[in-house]
Formats: C-alpha cells, structure tokens, sequence
C-alpha cells in the first residue's frame, strides 16, 4: 500500500472517533470502507484494507506520527481519543486541514467553484527547527526584516515559544542584543541557524501566562491586564459567541436586546485595532471599559 493510504487512513479512524467516541471496531471498519470510494476519486490505485491486527498497529503509528492517543474503553466497548485540552486543541485544527485538504484535492477540477485568499507562505518552513531548539533550550541565529526598514539584520535570540495570530506564526524569543523578549514573524525569518550553545529559561518570567491575556503579539511590561467589557446587537452576538474574540471571553448578558461579554486582556495597539474594525457595525459599543 501507498504512503497516501497508510495516512488516509490514520486519518479515517481519528475523523471516525471525533464524530463518534466509543466507536466498535466494526464501526471503524464501515466507515473506512464507506469513505474508500470517496478517497479513490482522487486516487484510484488507493487500497485501505482494514482488520483488527491493522487497526492495533494503526493505533501506535497514529500516536507517533500525530501524537494521538487511541484508547479502548471496555465499559463503554469502544475505542474513544484520550487528550487534554491542548491536545484537543491540536487535535481539532489538524482534522480541519485535513477535511480542507481532502475537499481541495477532490475539486482540482472544480476551481471556477473555489475561491482561496491569495496569500503569501507563512514562514512555517522553520516551525520544526524552531520547536527543536525550544525543546532543547539552543540559542539560535537568523536574518530578520523588519516590514519598516529595507535592511536585513541578524540576530541571535534564545527562542521560548511560537504564537500564532491572524494567519501568521510568530516566535517569542529573549532577543541577544537588548535582553528584551520579542516576537518576530516566521515570514519574515530566514537563515535560520540552530546552535549548540545552551540557555536557561528565566525563572521570574512565565512566558505563557504574560501572553495568555494578550489579543496579538504585543505583551506590555509597563501595565496589568484590564477587564473590558463589550456590547453587541443580537445579530453581531452571533459571529462573537461562534468565533470568540479571546479565550477570556465570558458572556454576561445574551438576550433579545444585546450581546455582553467580559475579557481579561493588556490594552494593547493590535486589541484597539480590532475593536475598531467592529465600529463599522450598528450595534457594538466600546464605551465600557473597567480599569
């Protein structure tokens, strides 16, 4: 069987248990079996044979290539994913690409049909040599561009974590020439190097949680994260409640009149922008800010 096969169906079982947890083996069979005709319009050479030894052995390939963990539960006679909240979080996005991938290959000749943002890479060529060396604690080198300056630079930076905002991937890094931790876009990153020198994370900053109440990249040193409150009609309550402005979101009011919800967050330049954007719609208001 092809490389393409094993992976599609790695891919079937997840898809299966996310839809259904506590799927039976005979349900995972029907269903790989159902999607086979789907997959075989993109390849028809594709064979994705199933049995209960394949599934066993699909089970630990699924954990070290997508780190998945595919349990059994006997009360419930089924198989189930067993995740944290991080996990299902990586989970989910990885499922999305793969239904978006899948739909893309099936319409190569529906394109009149298609409409995709025409947008540049997003630098994620660096995203493994990038989490390596966060891993391992490297310092690492590479050339940077500022979208305000025509020069390149380089820099040297002890990488801590990778964020990503508005379909871009930023690394926050302890930048070596101001000891200052900076966010640098991964479009805007080349020359990647991976040192052997070693660093130590600071033990006074946690890294996460100054960014966890931050809407973009910009994390103040000089402020404390404010509660904002924000008003919506009804009809703007509905986009805010399915695509949520921040993980601090909490809903305060939510009736026929207005949408209210409350955020935890640093007052920030990429926060103001956003909320302007929403000045356009009749019906939001930014009047209520509690400090």
């Amino acid at each position: 069987m092809s490389k393409r096969g094993y992976i599609s169906r790695y891919l079937l079982i997840i898809k299966k248990l996310k839809i259904k947890p506590y799927s039976t083996y005979q349900e995972l069979q029907d269903y790989i079996n159902n999607q086979l005709d789907h997959l075989q319009m993109q390849d028809d050479t594709l064979d994705i044979g199933f049995s209960k030894r394949t599934l066993q052995r699909d089970i630990r390939e699924i954990r070290n290539i997508f780190g998945v963990d595919i349990e059994y539960s006997k009360p419930s006679k089924g198989y189930f994913v067993s995740q944290g909240e991080m996990s299902n979080m990586n989970f989910q996005r990885m499922m999305e690409e793969f239904d978006i991938f899948n739909s893309l290959n099936l319409a190569q000749d529906l394109a009149p049909f298609i409409h995709l943002e025409k947008r540049k890479p997003k630098g994620t060529e660096n995203l493994y040599g990038l989490l390596h060396a966060i891993k391992n604690k490297l310092q690492i080198k590479f050339s940077y561009q500022k979208f305000w300056e025509d020069e390149i630079s380089e820099r040297k930076a002890e990488p801590y974590s990778l964020k990503e905002f508005k379909n871009r991937w930023y690394l926050l890094a302890k930048n070596g020439k101001d000891g200052n931790i900076k966010a640098f876009a991964l479009d805007r990153l080349t020359n990647l190097e991976i040192t052997n020198r070693p660093f130590e994370l600071p033990v006074a900053d946690n890294i996460d949680e100054n960014f966890s109440y931050c809407f973009g990249i910009i994390s103040p040193t000089d402020q404390e994260p404010q509660e904002i409150i924000l008003s919506f009609d009804p009809f703007q309550g509905k986009y805010i409640k399915s695509l949520p402005l921040h993980e601090t979101q909490q809903i305060l009011v939510d009736n026929e009149d207005e949408l209210q919800i409350q955020l935890r967050l640093f007052l920030t330049h990429d926060l103001l922008m956003e909320l302007l954007s929403w000045r356009q719609y009749e019906g939001f208001e930014t009047s209520h800010f509690n400090y």
